[in-house]
């Protein structure tokens, strides 16, 4: 019952100002916080280890997480859930979370079958949501955000990855540090070009590898193609396409990952 939780009766509480704050990266980066407005990523980030500063919980549009600490609970009537919610239909609750500092990949042993995703500069949060949702599904080591201008508490990218964010093997680095760690351990640096020389049905994705994509507008630096191994391409038959959407190359690529490595299925 509402009546058994604190209230918040006005558009101006400080908690309502702040979660419109949290909507912009700057305001996550000041606050160390992150806001989630759907049940199903809540239990997912709860069952990752972060935690719930405070939330907001209009009665009428559903029932609360049991997940989620009474103390931390504040009722709000559906127009004010409707004024701090990011989603135009929202869920029943909008929940303020304690974010974890950024990580850096551990220099320590790496498994001689290690594959990691790395993201070069993508600035699509779509795009990422799906593709940290596709690494989490075909079993990625990891997944590297390299020089990318989003952050993982963005609420698109907590929406597209159905709480694959959340998970405790995304890092993020520069470009500079992602090829040290990279060439130091030794992986098959795996690149996706439109002018690449090896047909991704043909490529070997076994072992450690380092599967790498860049952004659909500008693609990969000279830097990243000199250093790949592989240059992979996806074969096209069509007329017209000449690309894919980097979230769809990617699945395509990760799969074909785990069908070599079917092992692990």
């Amino acid at each position: 019952m509402a009546s058994d939780y604190q209230q918040i009766t006005s558009f101006q509480n400080s908690r309502v100002k702040q979660i419109k704050k949290l909507r912009d990266k700057r305001g996550r980066e000041r606050e160390s916080r992150f806001v989630i407005d759907d049940g199903r990523d809540l239990r997912r980030a709860l069952a990752c280890g972060y935690a719930v500063d405070y939330a907001l919980y209009a009665p009428q549009l559903g029932d609360l997480p049991p997940e989620v600490p009474a103390h931390a609970v504040y009722a709000v009537t559906p127009d004010i859930m409707q004024k701090a919610a990011y989603r135009q239909n929202p869920s029943a609750i909008v929940a303020v979370m304690h974010s974890k500092p950024s990580r850096q990949p551990d220099d320590g042993r790496v498994p001689s079958d290690a594959l990691v995703l790395v993201l070069v500069g993508l600035n699509k949060p779509g795009n990422v949501g799906a593709l940290l949702r596709t690494a989490d599904a075909t079993g990625c080591t990891a997944v590297w955000l390299v020089d990318c201008a989003l952050d993982r508490y963005n609420p698109n990218i907590i929406r597209a990855s159905t709480g694959a964010c959340f998970m405790d093997n995304i890092y993020e680095l520069t470009a500079d540090r992602a090829l040290a760690h990279l060439h130091a351990h030794d992986y098959r640096i795996t690149a996706t070009l439109v002018d690449g020389d090896v047909s991704l049905f043909d490529a070997d994705l076994s072992g450690r590898v380092a599967l790498v994509m860049g952004t659909e507008e500008d693609g990969l630096s000279a830097e990243w193609a000199l250093a790949a191994a592989q240059k992979l391409v996806i074969p096209m038959a069509g007329r017209m396409t000449d690309s894919l959407n980097v979230s769809v190359s990617g699945a395509l690529c990760l799969y074909e990952a785990l069908r070599q490595r079917r092992d692990k299925l």
